[in-house]
């Protein structure tokens, strides 16, 4: 037998004999491969390319051919792409089948689609609508019916289970158009791969008064394959082609989405891999330290036996090679199966959901990562193993091995190179930065040792079981080093990413601009004339009768002409000026301000942003556009003062009619303002578009800042990976510990010291890598503040003058994070702690 395969069985032997050293282990290792796998097995299955959606494009058909204006059509082989040219020098043909037909000979059946707004009872809502004979054989496998039955006349139509949900349940009546009447819901139909997909399946001609809404389609059912070349012929006809032959088939490959290729993402790949490699081994690698304790007898006998130091590194590497192997394999597995099933959850909230795809290349390449990720854990023990003195252990003496003190001028030469290209990358990207602060990983690595002796220091002052654990943390830094190193490494990237994202968020708010009182509405109606909009302002003042409702004007605007404000001395686009009289300025103001109700009262427009004004003149550039006309501009000059808003940062300023009206622009009210914060903001829209689809909401709810979420998730994946590595440090302290542990149990210490001497050695490695960590997380988050928060001089948008850098921390978090996580440890380890005496042999 040769020596390598003696080395594996007793690798497998001893993974077996220890469960619990083993099961920790694997699962280090195994779970960024499962993470990984998952995330790509998951992503890879819901995308659903156009040969795997065949069936739900074309059920049984060879073709669906699809009309478009224009007079040539220039599509991908998938028929989802395409553009159009022409479109304004030949009249829209008007498709029948006879006519298609004359194009492509075979068996038409209509298969119409577009959108339309519906009116149901959850609610209001434009979703895609089809006329579709579904029993007819060429329809088998484009939907399939769950519940009722399918339409058979064209007052019938079919919802899927997305709108089901809302209200539109078998038996009740919806509307499709204002021109119909309302159709009765007599199935439910599900989409092969999109369970939340919204549509209404119709019988054919059952829309025949929204015909002007729908592309006119059909399916076809022909003699021969529709080809590539039959596809462009059509093509120059005006009709789009979804071809199964050419699906099946193609010119070339297309379902994969072609995308230029970004230069940074092999870097940020590689920047990842090379961190998750260093955390998984300074994870595992105490693990496998404490493999190596308990088994330093049975690899002294073997080498009592003849075993060189080669076969005891071969013995320990195998043990890196079996538990990582395995670990690899089982979580690549545990992946495919966690990606599977997130993807039919998260399919089932949103996205789309094909058959089970995994993606090959990737999870060999990660479950590659995860089996060199365990040996090269086990480097280090199997050196270890290598120096020990077979006859001290065999004497019960030890037989420890010195630690060395470490590398620090390695160590400081990394971090000073790395913090010398965090600074040259400030005026860079995110990336830059990121991987500068790589440098000062590895080199804060390297330096650990040296810390941790340095900080063990001060034991001296500390009381008798705590010096006892302070000091044999220092004495066996190859463990406490590696997993404070863990703890560091996990904390920095924390810190680093929540200060980064504070910062970014504070950026934002100091640049975000109220466009009213923070918790009103504006209603706003698009394109409608006065009928409709006096039948939506009552209908607006029905709904809200219990607060004041106060109306402004627009331009007015004639039909197809659309009009728009720009600012010219102010802060760009959409300067958010308001047309009215004192009634908008209280409201705008939230309060009477009798100067600036003078000055609106003598013609003069109140500014909420000085910014805006030019000299005490508001300069306005009135954008007119539309009826394929180009775009018309108009300067205007008003006069105008500066006054206070309802908000501290307020944009916006309030003209009065008067100034308009002598500089000849027409008005027309089409604002509503109301104080109003809707406990369903969704549903007040659908309420209110439900009286028109032209009518819309615009809620100013303030600053909304979401970047706590993210630094939950940040410290509870550095808690995770933290108390792992602290843990199995801790474990392993313990087990070189049990014979002083012993001793003082039998000179009478009471079980509480034993609990605080393991506590303080898991306080102790947390605490100095969560110390270390965050310096370095502090130093790092803060240079991210450079490329993440100088977007621009505030309220502005250019980026040749950036304004200043926004540095925040976010204090509460890190303290917590920084300060309970050693807590927790030294707590969580002296509550597990045994303290059962155990009486060990010695020899005289």
């Amino acid at each position: 037998m040769s020596a390598f395969r003696a080395a594996l069985r007793i690798a497998r032997r001893d993974a077996l004999r220890a469960r619990g050293r083993t099961a920790l282990i694997m699962v280090m290792i195994g779970l960024p491969v499962l993470v990984f796998t998952a995330a790509f097995t998951g992503y890879a299955t819901m995308q659903v390319n156009p040969q795997e959606g065949i069936t739900a494009s074309l059920g049984q058909a060879d073709a669906h051919l699809v009309t478009v204006p224009g007079r040539i059509v220039r599509q991908d082989p998938s028929g989802r792409g395409y553009t159009t040219e022409g479109a304004q020098e030949k009249p829209r043909t008007t498709w029948t089948a006879d006519k298609v037909g004359t194009l492509l000979r075979g068996r038409l059946i209509p298969y119409h689609t577009g959108y339309l707004e519906v009116r149901f009872p959850g609610g209001y809502s434009d979703v895609p609508a089809v006329e579709l004979d579904l029993r007819d054989p060429m329809t088998r496998g484009v939907r399939a019916l769950s519940e009722g039955r399918l339409p058979t006349a064209p007052g019938e139509i079919a919802v899927t289970p997305a709108m089901a949900d809302r209200g539109a349940k078998v038996g009740t009546t919806i509307k499709l158009t204002e021109r119909d009447a309302p159709f009765r819901v007599v199935g439910v139909v599900e989409h092969p791969h999109e369970p939340t997909y919204r549509e209404v399946v119709s019988f054919p001609g059952g829309l025949a008064n929204a015909r002007d809404q729908l592309a006119p389609g059909w399916l076809v059912d022909t003699p021969s394959p529709v080809l590539w070349n039959d596809v462009r012929r059509l093509n120059e006809a005006g009709i789009r082609v979804v071809s199964r032959a050419v699906i099946e088939d193609p010119p070339q490959p297309f379902w994969e989405e072609e995308r230029p290729l970004d230069r940074e993402a092999p870097l940020w790949i590689a920047i990842t891999v090379v961190l998750i490699v260093m955390e998984t081994v300074l994870l595992a690698g105490p693990a496998f330290a404490v493999g190596l304790r308990r088994r330093r007898r049975e690899l002294a006998v073997i080498a009592a036996h003849g075993a060189s130091a080669g076969h005891l590194r071969t013995i320990v590497l195998a043990d890196g090679l079996v538990l990582g192997g395995a670990a690899a394999l089982l979580g690549a597995a545990l992946g495919v199966a966690a990606g599977w099933a997130g993807a039919a959850v998260l399919a089932q909230w949103s996205g789309s959901l094909g058959p089970l795809e995994v993606a090959w290349w990737q999870t060999l390449a990660i479950a590659t990562l995860g089996l060199i990720s365990g040996l090269v854990a086990a480097v280090v023990p199997a050196v270890q193993a290598a120096r020990q003195s077979a006859a001290e252990i065999l004497a019960g003496r030890g037989g420890q091995v010195r630690d060395r003190a470490g590398r620090p001028l390695l160590g400081l030469v990394l971090v000073v190179a790395g913090l010398a290209a965090m600074v040259h990358a400030l005026r860079g990207t995110e990336l830059a930065i990121v991987a500068a602060s790589v440098l000062v990983v590895f080199g804060l690595v390297v330096l650990m040792p040296w810390l941790v002796r340095f900080v063990g220091r001060a034991a001296s002052s500390l009381p008798l079981p705590m010096r006892l654990s302070v000091r044999d943390a220092g004495r066996h830094r190859g463990r406490t080093a590696s997993a404070a190193a863990a703890v560091m490494a996990a904390t920095m990237a924390a810190v680093a990413v929540s200060v980064g994202v504070t910062s970014n968020a504070a950026e934002e708010e100091a640049r975000y601009r109220a466009r009213g009182p923070i918790g009103s509405a504006t209603i706003i109606g698009f394109g409608l004339d006065d009928r409709e909009w006096a039948a939506a302002r009552a209908a607006v003042r029905e709904r809200l009768s219990e607060v004041p409702v106060v109306a402004s004007h627009v331009p007015a605007q004639d039909e197809g002409v659309h009009m728009g404000w720009d600012s010219v001395c102010g802060r760009g686009s959409e300067p958010n000026v308001l047309i009215g009289g004192a009634d908008l300025l209280a409201f705008q103001q939230g309060r009477t301000d009798p100067a600036a109700a003078a000055a609106l009262s003598a013609g003069k427009a109140v500014v909420f942003d000085p910014a805006m004004l030019c000299g005490g003149t508001l300069v306005l550039d009135l954008v007119t556009y539309g009826k394929g006309e180009e775009e018309r501009h108009r300067e205007l000059r008003i006069p105008a003062v500066p006054a206070q808003g309802a908000e501290p940062r307020q944009r916006g300023a309030v003209v009065p009619l008067s100034a308009l009206t002598r500089l000849g622009v027409k008005t027309a009210e089409r604002r509503l303002h109301v104080m109003h914060r809707p406990a369903d903001p969704m549903q007040f829209q659908s309420d209110l578009r439900a009286v028109n689809r032209g009518v819309w909401t615009e809620l100013e709810r303030g600053y909304q800042n979401d970047a706590r979420f993210l630094h939950m998730a940040a410290f509870a994946l550095a808690a995770v990976l933290a108390l792992g590595g602290t843990f199995a440090a801790t474990g392993l302290a313990a087990a070189d510990m049990r014979r002083d542990l012993d001793t003082l149990s039998a000179v009478g210490a009471a079980p509480r010291t034993r609990r605080l001497v393991v506590a303080t050695q898991a306080g102790f490695i947390a605490a100095t890598g969560t110390l270390v960590g965050l310096v370095a997380g502090l130093v790092t988050g803060i240079a991210l503040t450079w490329p993440m928060t100088r977007h621009g001089a505030v309220g502005g948008d250019s980026v040749l003058d950036p304004g200043p850098t926004v540095v925040a921390v976010p204090w509460l978090p890190v303290a917590v994070g920084v300060v309970g996580l050693p807590i927790l440890a030294a707590v969580v380890a002296g509550l597990v702690t045994r303290t059962r005496l155990v009486v060990a042999r010695r020899l005289a």
